[in-house]
């Protein structure tokens, strides 16, 4: 008989053979009573033959070992001829010699045409068992992973690897070329087990492919037309397969071809070796599946597993823009719509995308960003404002990672907002101004605030020993701020004021830049003490102003109303005043007094009694006096002229440290600031049915 192949020897090792003999003899008897039926002459020939090769199989194997030219084909194989040999001899002729197999390893899978070459990358493997014994220093979350799901993969016997390679090739029935239709294989955990101790002890590539190819089979089982080479019909099986796909192919391609990750925190991709380029394919195929399966996972764990291992892929399939694309895509979707976990795992494949040395991916990458931003931030209430607050957080990193890019694409988006508020003030109509005042205005402004805060924040300035190329777009931004404030004035519209004023605050608080906004708190301020008309009562619930931006018809002229503003402007008042910019100058006292003296005179004019607005007014003035007054004393000891800018500056910055520690308006904002942040916590638990009772302190 002559020698088998390598398909051959898989098909023997994989346990299938028995069964498939006896399938094909049951097909054949069927077959021959059916010939007999229509009186085919030739069928008595055809029984008698296969009688023959049962009973006879020794002389019919002597016969063909004799030609020695010929190969075994399909037919006698399966007819299960050389079953009757001896063990020895079986054993003998169903083992190629070293130098045989290597010359057949291209010819014996036809697994997965594409990827065959990959199993002669395997080899290379074999020394690399030490390994093991450093997982638990180089890779530490993913030895526990293995400690509480697979710990017989830590306590495997080094002599019986060559043993569980030749068991661990369990796909080998779909290499046979048969001419009948055979049944699709069924996935079990022993597959698993077998495939993941190569793949954990000799990191073994042909393991991987197999694995990878029944991963493609998980991916797309519900679908029509698909050709699967894996049959899976238990979800546990399900779930192990697609955890261990996804937490060992990193770890392997990481150790056959590994790449660079740069000092700025960017990476380069593999060096194009012979390794890398016919391992390509594969790893595109394995992530397109990825990719695909995003769209089908329910459970949260396995979606945000999915996530923050297909994040570990991106080197690897940089060069594929379509994959790039694809992948961004599902990512963005998932961070605009997951959960608060899902939107954070999301959030970070992102910006692994974002490390790229690609300059166009991350282009691509801030203007999707950007977009999915406004798109999810068209409407606005006490549900939605934390997921919307997380996404511009988050958005800001990517948009700060290289600041010429972020300028690049922030000076067009500003420039845009500009044009909207410059329509509005031309056309001056109701549906002119609603291109201004609404939610995306303001969540754009705010963003733009928050990315020029954390790019060109001070400290950041100072580690870096430079300015942030963004830095000139402040200017713009402001303009644009303050125009919006502007176009439309009247009381109704203080919300949307005080909403762009948070942004400016928190934009002055970082990047030091001292910003007017006390013109635009005192007017709302003054309205609220000295009203056209006596505050109508209400038993109305106090106005939430952080989701509005237009005062509801109900809340007009009501005492509720000015209170929640008078409380809210008096808050942002004092941040302003105790903001570095202000409080941390040297010409403090003369800064606040204009406020002091419009604030006196309309608290002295007022006509609403002793309310909580008056409450709330006399403690910030009395507190900004104190801190004026704690500013002239600091300043009897100084020595230079007003002329002497850099002893001025040197002088500032030793007092901006003791701020909020030292001064009286600095405590006095801190303390606000606890007793708001209680009362935050108090609500949301209120809201999401937890029954708390809420109290003023």
């Amino acid at each position: 008989m002559g020698k088998a192949s390598k398909a051959t020897k898989k098909f023997v090792s994989s346990g299938q053979l028995k069964k498939t003999i006896q399938a094909r003899h049951k097909k054949q008897q069927i077959q021959k009573r059916f010939e007999k039926r229509r009186g085919n002459k030739d069928s008595k020939g055809k029984g008698r033959t296969v009688a023959e090769d049962e009973e006879g199989g020794d002389d019919n194997d002597e016969e063909r070992a004799q030609e020695g030219s010929k190969r075994m084909t399909v037919d006698s194989f399966l007819n299960g001829d050389f079953m009757n040999e001896s063990d020895d001899e079986g054993l003998d002729a169903g083992i190629p010699s070293e130098d045989e197999e290597e010359d057949e390893g291209d010819e014996g899978s036809d697994d997965d045409g594409s990827f065959a070459s990959v199993d002669d990358l395997d080899e290379e493997g074999e020394n690399h068992l030490l390994e093991l014994s450093k997982l638990a220093e180089k890779d530490p979350e993913f030895y526990k992973y293995l400690q509480e799901n697979d710990q017989e993969l830590l306590n495997f016997n080094p002599g019986a690897i060559p043993e569980a390679e030749s068991s661990g090739d369990e796909g080998g029935d779909e290499d046979v070329d048969m001419e009948e239709e055979e049944q699709v294989p069924v996935l079990t955990k022993e597959h698993l087990k077998q495939w993941q101790k190569s793949l954990l002890q000799q990191r073994s590539l042909r393991a991987l492919r197999k694995l990878l190819i029944a991963f493609g089979s998980a991916a797309h089982m519900n679908e029509d037309g698909q050709v699967l080479a894996w049959s899976i019909d238990n979800s546990s099986v399900y779930n192990k397969l697609v955890t261990t796909a996804l937490r060992y192919t990193p770890i392997v391609l990481e150790h056959h071809v590994p790449y660079k990750t740069l000092p700025n925190g960017k990476f380069k991709s593999p060096t194009q070796t012979q390794k890398f380029k016919t391992l390509q394919k594969l790893i595109l195929s394995h992530f397109h599946n990825v990719t695909h399966i995003l769209s089908q996972l329910t459970d949260e764990d396995t979606l945000r597993l999915a996530l923050t291992e297909s994040a570990k892929l991106v080197p690897y399939i940089i060069s594929s823009r379509k994959s790039v694309k694809a992948y961004l895509k599902k990512c963005l979707d998932l961070w605009s719509s997951g959960s608060d976990t899902i939107r954070i795992a999301a959030f970070l494949s992102i910006r692994r995308l974002a490390s790229s040395s690609d300059e166009s991916i991350l282009d691509s990458i801030l203007k999707s960003a950007y977009l999915t931003l406004i798109r999810s931030s068209k409407s606005t209430s006490a549900h939605t404002l934390p997921s919307i607050n997380l996404m511009k957080n988050s958005a800001s990193e990517v948009f700060c990672i290289d600041h010429s890019s972020t300028y690049q694409q922030a000076f067009g988006y500003i420039r845009q907002l500009a044009i909207h508020l410059r329509n509005s003030m031309k056309i001056k109509s109701k549906e002119a101004y609603k291109n201004v005042y609404n939610w995306q205005f303001v969540h754009c402004v705010d963003f733009w605030c928050i990315v020029l805060a954390r790019g060109c924040d001070v400290e950041a300035e100072a580690a870096t020993g430079k300015e942030s190329e963004m830095r000139p777009l402040i200017y713009p931004l402001v303009q644009v701020c303050l125009g919006a404030i502007k176009l439309v004035p009247n009381s109704r519209s203080h919300p949307f004021h005080l909403q762009i004023i948070r942004s400016l605050l928190h934009l002055t608080k970082h990047t030091q830049i001292y910003i007017p906004i006390s013109t635009y708190l005192v007017p709302i301020l003054v309205s609220c003490l000295s009203p056209s008309s006596r505050p109508k009562s209400s038993t109305l619930r106090p106005l939430d102003l952080d989701v509005q931006i237009r005062i509801p018809q109900q809340y007009v002229k009501t005492r509720v109303l000015s209170e929640s503003l008078t409380e809210e402007t008096v808050y942002l008042l004092a941040e302003w005043l105790a903001s570095v910019p202000v409080h941390g100058s040297i010409a403090f006292p003369e800064i606040v007094v204009p406020v002091v003296i419009v604030l006196k005179k309309s608290l002295k004019n007022s006509k609403t009694g002793s309310g909580k607005e008056q409450t709330l007014l006399k403690v910030l003035l009395e507190r900004v006096d104190e801190s004026a007054r704690w500013m002239d004393q600091k300043r009897k000891a100084v020595q230079f002229s007003p002329s002497k800018i850099g002893d001025v500056q040197e002088w500032e910055k030793n007092i901006k440290a003791k701020l909020i520690d030292d001064t009286p308006l600095g405590k006095y904002v801190k303390v606000q600031r606890k007793t708001r942040e209680k009362r935050r916590k108090l609500i949301e638990k209120a809201r999401e049915g937890e029954h708390e009772v809420l109290e003023e302190d």
